[in-house]
């Protein structure tokens, strides 16, 4: 059995992004599904600002997707995550940066956040003033600027999936669950991008654990994983109460 233990939820798209990345390269590992605003005071012992994906490897301890991305690749360099050249490899981190700040900020807490986690984890009423400024002012823009920046074919630099391509595919997942997608008539690129880098296996293999968790509350998500057949690892950091994080992104 895997010495590896990721803690976080596969709904999380910074989950599911570390996910696709040890699929990609071929690693096994346990899995704690648990939402961040559910971690135990053991959980922020882990992470201190109570966020997930956590990696446990061993006797190491690691937070925030990038970091144990880049830990990984350094670990286990094929397949690369970066490309080659120099001026590449920072438009490749640029693009990560961008998703994991911009794209998180929009998609996560202005949509998903609004119309998901706040009225069902916490009881709040949605703000549709600020839902609909994400839905018609802040998420355009975003797509504006994707479209300028992703290829026609393939993938951000060439043939291979890396990282990148991962880190910003990985928010319209989170889009989908709320019945959300790119209108093409408007972005075709980035629509068809989107939908090259989802169907990849390393992603489309985490889709039967999404749709399962997404059946039942979040309370009841770790047993209906059991049942189906996930990694679960023998110990939870989740709890019983839900807790916000120290930082939104």
């Amino acid at each position: 059995m895997s010495t590896r233990t990721v803690i976080g939820s596969y709904l999380s798209p910074y989950v599911r992004k570390l996910l696709a990345v040890m699929n990609l390269k071929g690693l096994d590992y346990r899995i704690d599904p648990i939402a961040g605003f559910f971690g135990s005071d053991a959980f922020s012992e882990l992470s201190p600002l109570r966020r997930i994906p956590v990696l446990i490897d061993d006797q190491l301890t690691l937070c925030d997707s990038t970091v144990i991305c880049e830990y990984l690749d350094e670990r286990y360099p094929q397949p690369a995550l970066l490309p080659s050249s120099a001026a590449d490899r920072a438009r490749a981190r640029w693009l990560e940066e961008y998703a994991d700040t911009r794209m998180g900020e929009v998609f996560i807490w202005q949509l998903f956040y609004q119309r998901a986690i706040g009225p069902r984890i916490f009881g709040q009423t949605t703000d549709e003033a600020a839902l609909q400024r994400a839905l018609e002012v802040e998420i355009p823009q975003v797509l504006d600027y994707l479209e300028r920046q992703l290829p026609a074919e393939g993938f951000l630099f060439g043939a291979s999936l890396m990282l990148a391509d991962i880190a910003i595919a990985v928010h319209f997942r989170n889009a989908a669950f709320l019945r959300w997608q790119v209108d093409a008539a408007l972005w075709p690129r980035c629509a068809a991008y989107v939908d090259r880098v989802l169907a990849q296996d390393c992603l489309a293999r985490l889709r039967p654990y999404e749709e399962h968790m997404l059946r039942v509350p979040v309370t009841e998500q770790r047993a209906a994983l059991a049942a189906f057949g996930a990694p679960l690892s023998e110990e939870t950091w989740g709890g019983q109460t839900p807790r916000r994080g120290l930082m939104k992104i």
